[in-house]
């Protein structure tokens, strides 16, 4: 199983996020399944590939060339494609994986996020969009994703297309268990 980790690259960020970055790439190599994610080498990014192959797991990691020197592209990845733009990024992520596990992460995270989830509830994939948060980071995103539905500006449906998980091992499952 390919399991895309959508996640920060920020280095400002409180340790705890990377530590669960870490957590997350050495559960999927534990399960001898393959890490898809945005190619860089710093902050949680590099927690989640640098964990997943220490533990003997692989890694395909998707980087413009753009963002490559900035975040630092992780030429240690069992394969390291670097695209011409965000577009194709996103586009192969998709095309990689099996799964989607979105960790905390800022607006970049938030949109891979957001796309991944339309394209599920407009019936483009059938891939499990899950949210691992076991600190209530998402809590506000919860909120007006419930909000929205209140409104009636998404339909049922478009609410249970995304799996809400407060451990790695739910995230993991839900991977199988919702595919």
């Amino acid at each position: 199983m390919h399991i895309a980790v959508y996640c920060s690259a920020s280095e400002n960020i409180a340790p705890e996020h990377i530590e669960l970055a870490g957590e997350l790439g050495a559960a999927i190599a534990r399960r001898q399944w393959t890490l898809v994610w945005g190619g860089g080498q710093i902050s949680m990014m590099g927690a989640v590939s640098k964990a997943c192959r220490d533990l003997g797991g692989e890694t395909i990691g998707v980087i413009p060339q753009r963002l490559a020197e900035y975040e630092f592209a992780d030429h240690q990845a069992t394969e390291l494609h670097v695209v011409d733009d965000m577009r194709v990024r996103k586009a192969l992520l998709d095309q990689f994986s099996d799964a989607f596990i979105t960790l905390p992460g800022g607006a970049g995270t938030m949109e891979e996020f957001f796309e991944i989830w339309v394209g599920r509830s407009l019936g483009f994939h059938q891939k499990p969009v899950i949210i691992l948060d076991p600190t209530n980071f998402y809590k506000p995103l919860r909120e007006f994703i419930e909000h929205l539905a209140r409104e009636k500006f998404l339909k049922a449906h478009q609410l249970e297309d995304v799996i809400w998980t407060t451990t790695i091992e739910d995230a993991l499952d839900a991977c199988i268990n919702h595919s």
